[in-house]
């Protein structure tokens, strides 16, 4: 019991640290992120770059999808030229996984101690910094703590019963990743524990590729929740959001043997490894799709349409 009480705990810390890295990052950046990403989607390519960039400063995909979503109610933006942002924010969201797949651990007390010393000034720019640094720090020490907990959780019978089934069964480990990342509304922390449950050795590669890949899946409920309410437009997003994730996670899906090997022909540190793929995986889906992602809007307003409702 005690160490599902620290995992549950590690998991809020997780949390914690990914949302002041994130209000930093946007208290820094966001507006004029917002403004700029109104004038910058014109074409797809446009887009997609914006959505990069974007999801790589405010490290969230879904506060970025939450961000477009928004316009789109507002009718600052049409549905349309959130295709492009989409399919940059699946690429952007895997810098902050590349990021930690390094041993960070060793700055992790210098930049909270900093950190918490910057709170105490008048400078909001400060302060960003600040909480830039001690939400960094917060999240590369809950991952040393998750591969110090790995172990001994791993010893539970419940546990090892449960590990012996999503390692076996690709599909359990896919539904798996979507279930709890839906729960925590996060695929990079859903991802970040995959990450250190490999580097504990706890299960394959094969077996944090499929979270990774349900992960995916699963932050795509934070789009729908914010599209409640705004409109068709807003709507219409959303259900782009999860077709794009959705049908590039079945397609990959049988090729995970093949995409781990390749990764692991890469490193042999199996963090860097699960980072790889992630990236290797939607930097391929999108770009699949950018050369069509005007017929993508097409269909999905054929598809969710009034004429469909």
């Amino acid at each position: 019991m005690l160490y599902f009480i620290l995992f549950i705990l590690l998991i809020i810390s997780f949390l914690i640290g990914i949302k002041w890295l994130r209000t930093g990052l946007f208290m820094l950046s966001g507006k004029a992120m917002e403004s700029w990403m109104k004038k910058i989607t014109s074409t797809p390519l446009k887009g997609m770059a914006a959505g990069i960039l974007m999801t790589a400063l405010m490290q969230s995909s879904a506060a970025v999808m939450v961000i477009t979503i928004g316009l789109v109610a507002a009718k600052i933006l049409a549905f349309p030229e959130t295709i492009g942002i989409i399919l940059g924010t699946n690429i952007g969201t895997t810098f902050t996984l590349e990021f930690l797949s390094f041993d960070l651990s060793r700055i992790a007390l210098p930049f909270f101690i900093i950190g918490v010393c910057l709170f105490l000034f008048t400078s909001k720019r400060l302060k960003s910094i600040g909480f830039i640094l001690t939400g960094f720090a917060i999240i590369v020490a809950s991952m040393r703590a998750f591969e110090r907990l790995a172990v001994p959780l791993t010893q539970l019978s419940f546990i090892q019963h449960l590990l012996q089934l999503v390692s076996s069964h690709t599909v359990l480990s896919f539904l798996l990743g979507i279930g709890l990342t839906a729960c925590i509304q996060s695929s990079t922390v859903m991802t970040g524990i995959a990450m250190s449950f490999l580097s504990a050795g706890i299960f394959p590669l094969e077996t944090g590729i499929a979270i990774m890949l349900g992960a995916n899946i699963g932050t795509c409920i934070t789009a729908l929740l914010a599209s409640l309410g705004g409109g068709e437009e807003a709507r219409l997003t959303a259900y782009a959001h999860v077709w794009l994730n959705v049908t590039g996670a079945l397609i990959c899906m049988p090729l995970i043997h093949y995409l781990a090997l390749f990764c692991k022909s890469l490193t042999i540190n199996p963090e860097a490894q699960l980072a790889h793929a992630s990236v290797l995986f939607n930097l391929i889906s999108s770009l699949l799709v950018l050369p069509f992602a005007t017929r993508f809007g097409s269909f999905i307003v054929w598809l969710h349409g009034k004429r469909k409702a």
